[in-house]
């Protein structure tokens, strides 16, 4: 990846002139079966071009339970676009019923729903992938009450992997989406915003606006590229390393993965943060995700041994409470 960087054809983006980053966006958006895309630095950008293009300040607009958008993307809908982001469904999933009540009657004092965002697979749902009929008709009935729909699919390629789903008909019938190269793709830095030409023109404005313009962005570019060649399809091994650490930490209150995350609920005295730097201590990196959670990503710089090794070594500290 990294003599594939130094060695990209590079040009000045702002001014579309970078090849390598022309190919990127022009591969990514026949992958996701959109018109146009664009090359973002990070995912929480991609999110957030994609709100403000779907919207006007003052909107509100539909997530499921703990969002990205809503949890980790520091405000950004509400101080960059002025919007308003409500909470429907469970578990980071929601039913085609779940959208109606949500919508609020025509009135001069309630703001205007004009936009839902999915995630898949979902972050703090433990890398969950949307079931395909629920998904679909989610989808569909929120199209069907006008609503523009966001595909916040910063795993996606896991969820395609692990669901033998193809990208395009993932994000089919999506106004806009979102995928990142630089979670399971292992990329340096990067995401992916695809749509409608049009869309993306306006997307493109924003991200200047936004200061996210860069200039022989293919150095970067060149390493989503290779990511693509190369990293795709080894996501499964992240997925398979995902169950050693489901297996060894079962006992110990650990949810059954779907791709590449393990979400383990503690019991006992220990916090999460007591667990995580007690952990870390012996080499193992885990993030604290609430008072008893903690959330375990495979990747692709955690080969299969060292996975191993990192179970053996939660699973004592999980058992030693």
């Amino acid at each position: 990846m990294r003599e594939a960087m130094a060695n990209a054809e590079v040009g000045d983006d702002v001014y579309r002139e970078d090849p390598t980053v022309r190919r990127l966006e022009e591969r990514v958006a026949a992958m996701l079966g959109k018109e146009a895309s664009l090359f973002v630095p990070s995912g929480t950008m991609a999110n957030q071009l994609a709100l403000l293009v779907l919207t006007q300040r003052g909107d509100e607009v539909l997530v499921g339970e703990g969002a990205h958008c809503l949890w980790y993307e520091t405000s950004a809908a509400a101080v960059l676009g002025q919007l308003q982001l409500t909470t429907i469904g469970r578990g980071g999933f929601f039913s085609a019923d779940d959208i109606p009540p949500a919508l609020r009657p025509a009135a001069d004092w309630n703001p205007r729903v004009t936009a839902i965002a999915f995630e898949n697979t979902h972050n703090r749902a433990g890398g969950r992938i949307w079931p395909l009929a629920q998904r679909r008709a989610a989808l569909e009935r929120a199209r069907s009450l006008g609503l523009r729909c966001h595909l916040d699919g910063a795993r996606l390629c896991n969820a395609s992997v692990a669901s033998g789903e193809a990208l395009e008909s993932l994000c089919d019938g999506f106004d806009t989406v979102s995928i990142c190269l630089s979670k399971g793709l292992g990329a340096p830095a990067g995401s992916m915003l695809a749509s409608s030409r049009d869309r993306v023109d306006e997307a493109r404005r924003w991200r200047k606006r936004l200061g996210g313009g860069m200039r022989q962005s293919g150095v970067l570019a060149a390493a989503g590229l290779y990511a693509l060649d190369h990293h795709f399809s080894r996501l499964a091994d992240d997925h398979r390393n995902a169950r050693i650490l489901y297996d060894a930490l079962a006992p110990y209150g650990a949810l059954e993965p779907e791709s590449n995350i393990v979400m383990l609920d503690l019991r006992g005295e220990q916090s999460a943060e007591q667990f995580c730097g007690r952990a870390r201590d012996r080499g193992v990196l885990a993030t604290a995700f609430g008072e008893r959670r903690v959330r375990l990503v495979t990747h692709l710089d955690a080969p299969t041994a060292a996975v191993e090794r990192a179970a053996n070594i939660l699973s004592e500290l999980a058992a030693s409470r």
